[in-house]
C-alpha cells in the first residue's frame, strides 16, 4: 500500500513539474479544451468571442483556429464578415504578412460593396508598408504599398482610413525618392554623369514637393556641367587618338611604298670622220 501511495505521489509530482516548466501558454491550451464554457463557443457569438479574446491575449494562431471554425460551421452567419478580418488582422499581428495579404485580398475581391472594405484595402497596403527596406535595399514593397494606399484614397476619399493612407502616401513618395538619389548620387560620385543626371530629373519629374527640390536641383545643374565637360574631354581624347591612328597609318603606308625604277636610255653611237 505504502509502495502505492509512493507512486502515486510520484507521479503527481512529475505532473506538476511539468505543468510549471511547460509554462501558463500550455495551461491556457489546456482551459479551451476542457473549460466547461466550450459549449457556448459552439456558437457562432461564442466562436467569434473567444477568437476575439485569444487575439487581444496575442495568441494569433489559435485566434485564427476559431475564427476558421465560425466560418466552417456558420457559413451564412453575418459575424463570418468579422471572423475574416479577424484571420487577417492575426495573421498581420503575427507578422505573417503574406498569408495576410491573401486574406485581405480575398476579401476585396469576394466582398466589394461591404462597409469594411476601406479597412481591408488600407490593411493590405500595411502588408508592403511593413516590409520596406530601407534605401539602400530593393524598394519594391514600398512600391507596391504606394499603390494599394494611392488606390484606397481614389476609391474611399471621405475614409478614415483614406486619411492614414495619405500620411502612408507621403512617406512611400520620400522612401522612393531618396532611394533614386541614393543610386545618382552614387553615379554621381562614380563620374558616371549622364546616369546620374537620368536619376535625379526623374526625382524632379515624379516627386516634387517632399523636401529633394534644392538638392535635387542642384545636382542637375552639376550633373549638367560635368557631363558637358566630360563630353569635351571624351571628344578631344577621341580626335587625338584617331589623328594617332592616321599619322601612323601614313607612316606604315610610306615605308611600304616603292619608288618607280629609273632607266638610262642609251643614246646611238655616231661615227667619226
Amino acid at each position: 500500500m505504502k509502495r502505492f501511495m509512493s507512486r502515486k505521489i510520484t507521479l503527481t509530482l512529475i505532473f506538476l513539474l511539468i505543468m510549471g516548466v511547460s509554462g501558463c501558454g500550455w495551461w491556457k491550451d489546456m482551459k479551451d479544451w476542457w473549460r466547461p464554457a466550450d459549449m457556448a463557443k459552439a456558437t457562432p457569438e461564442g466562436l467569434y468571442k473567444r477568437g476575439a479574446e485569444l487575439y487581444q491575449e496575442g495568441r494569433y494562431k489559435k485566434a485564427i483556429e476559431f475564427f476558421q471554425r465560425l466560418k466552417e460551421q456558420y457559413p451564412l452567419h453575418n459575424l463570418v464578415v468579422s471572423a475574416e478580418i479577424g484571420i487577417g488582422d492575426s495573421y498581420f499581428s503575427d507578422g505573417n504578412y503574406i498569408e495576410a495579404e491573401m486574406v485581405y485580398r480575398d476579401f476585396i475581391s469576394l466582398r466589394p460593396i461591404n462597409e469594411n472594405l476601406p479597412y481591408a484595402m488600407y490593411q493590405l497596403g500595411m502588408c508592403h508598408y511593413s516590409q520596406m527596406g530601407a534605401i539602400d535595399r530593393d524598394q519594391t514593397e514600398t512600391a507596391k504599398a504606394l499603390k494599394e494606399f494611392e488606390r484606397l484614397v481614389a476609391r474611399f476619399p471621405g475614409s478614415k482610413f483614406s486619411v492614414l493612407a495619405e500620411r502612408h502616401i507621403l512617406e512611400c513618395r520620400k522612401r522612393l525618392a531618396e532611394r533614386e538619389f541614393y543610386v545618382g548620387n552614387f553615379y554621381f560620385t562614380q563620374g558616371k554623369y549622364k546616369s546620374a543626371l537620368g536619376r535625379f530629373e526623374t526625382i524632379a519629374r515624379e516627386y516634387p514637393g517632399i523636401g529633394l527640390d534644392y538638392k535635387v536641383g542642384y545636382f542637375i545643374e552639376e550633373s549638367r556641367k560635368r557631363l558637358i565637360r566630360q563630353e569635351a574631354e571624351e571628344k578631344a581624347k577621341r580626335e587625338k587618338e584617331e589623328k594617332k591612328v592616321r599619322a601612323g597609318e601614313e607612316r606604315a603606308a610610306a615605308k611600304t611604298t616603292v619608288p618607280a625604277a629609273t632607266t638610262a636610255v642609251a643614246l646611238p653611237a655616231t661615227d667619226k670622220k
